[in-house]
């Protein structure tokens, strides 16, 4: 779904594919700005394992306002909530076992 959406939106399929391995990329496919926003995803999606460093705050708050980080964190929190919705329940959706 996001990536036909990104397709429709004129993203390639180089930088499409690159995602999963973004901290291994080039910079020639991110630039420091989306590398942040990046590592802040990666960081509030894996939260239980020691929080979201201060330095990786730190790097996205120097990149984007404090409108567009706030933007940036409710997108990320709302894809994080959503992926979990369909994670704890897709075994369970349209079965009358509990």
């Amino acid at each position: 779904m996001h990536t036909t959406d990104a397709r429709k939106a004129g993203e390639s399929e180089e930088r499409l594919h690159m995602v999963a391995v973004w901290q291994e990329a080039d910079h020639f496919f991110f630039t420091d700005r989306e590398r942040s926003a990046l590592a802040l995803t990666d960081a509030v999606t894996r939260i239980g394992d020691a929080g979201v460093p201060d330095e990786v705050y730190d790097r996205a708050a120097a990149h984007f306002t404090e409108e567009e980080l706030a933007h940036l964190l409710a997108l990320i929190f709302t894809i994080n909530t959503w992926n979990r919705i369909a994670l704890s329940t897709a075994k369970r959706a349209g079965t009358d076992e509990r």
